[in-house]
């Protein structure tokens, strides 16, 4: 059977991204963001959403174990920090329902949701520049880089939250990210 591991980063939604997972099949646990990646026993990896990138653990190492990586809200944040992108405040700050644009159909992370979709997310911070190797995969009027995805390596990450009832399609951007872990 398929394990993904959640990186707990503290946020409030954690519980429902491993929810998510285990209704879609798979095996999957909530690990605390201080457990050494070497410890970890996995098919992929999420890093979850959370208040404060002060607050990340170990995070950023999960980067590097050479299995697929999702990285939801902070977790976006976290990969395109410590890969060379940009991350700063948003102009819009707290949570909102958002019309996303697909901007490549092809990506597997994303692309099936194309042309567009309704997320609910947060836009206090955001990714503002992408690191080498990712593809701009979404976008809307309230944030410029709502996703990115650098298949080369399995590395994706959406700003929004998947897990919560209020983003349409959700559980396919779970679906989809399954689908790289199980390749």
């Amino acid at each position: 059977m398929t394990r993904i591991v959640v990186i707990d980063n503290h946020g409030q939604f954690t519980h429902l991204e491993q929810r998510a997972l285990r209704d879609a099949g798979v095996d999957t646990e909530l690990v605390d963001n201080d457990t050494p990646p070497e410890e970890i026993d996995a098919d992929g990896v999420v890093l979850s959403g959370g208040p404060d990138a002060d607050r990340a653990g170990r995070s950023a190492e999960f980067l590097d174990i050479d299995v697929p990586v999702l990285g939801i809200c902070l977790g976006m944040q976290i990969m395109a920090s410590e890969l060379g992108g940009r991350v700063g405040s948003g102009d819009y700050g707290g949570y909102a329902d958002v019309t996303v644009d697909i901007l490549d159909d092809d990506d597997p992370l994303v692309g099936s949701l194309a042309p567009e979709t309704r997320v609910w997310a947060s836009h206090a911070d955001e990714v503002k520049e992408l690191p080498d190797g990712f593809t701009h995969t979404a976008t809307s009027d309230v944030c410029g880089i709502e996703a990115m995805s650098d298949a080369d390596r399995d590395l994706y990450g959406v700003q929004w939250h998947p897990e919560v009832a209020h983003t349409e399609r959700g559980e396919e951007v779970f679906e989809n990210f399954i689908a790289r872990c199980e390749r």
